[in-house]
């Protein structure tokens, strides 16, 4: 099992993880800590674990709007989407040749 320190804010935490895993654990850390002023700031004389609790409820309103937000167009989707608007094109050009006497 391998270890990991976090520092956020001016803790510093020892977690345990799997190994392999150290790298994902240091990026969930990153984010808290990305946040960790802003919340801090809110929280007031609230403490460390009122500081925890609205970094943890801005994680989530971040993950709720990304779950909520269209998947975006890959290269590939709009690719797609040319090819499908030149075939109807084509389609419609065709139909009206063959409507001609």
């Amino acid at each position: 099992m391998a270890m990991v320190t976090l520092k956020i804010g001016d803790l510093s935490h020892e977690v345990a993880c799997r190994d392999g895993g150290e790298a994902r654990l240091m990026q969930a850390g990153a984010l808290i800590e990305e946040r960790w002023a802003l919340a801090r700031r809110a929280a007031g004389s609230g403490g460390v674990q009122r500081t925890f609790l609205l970094t943890a409820l801005m994680l989530a309103d971040a993950l709720i709007e990304a779950r909520e937000a269209p998947p975006p167009e890959t290269p590939a989707d709009v690719a797609l989407g040319r090819i499908a608007e030149r075939l109807e094109t084509l389609a419609s050009a065709l139909e009206d040749e063959a409507a001609k006497p």
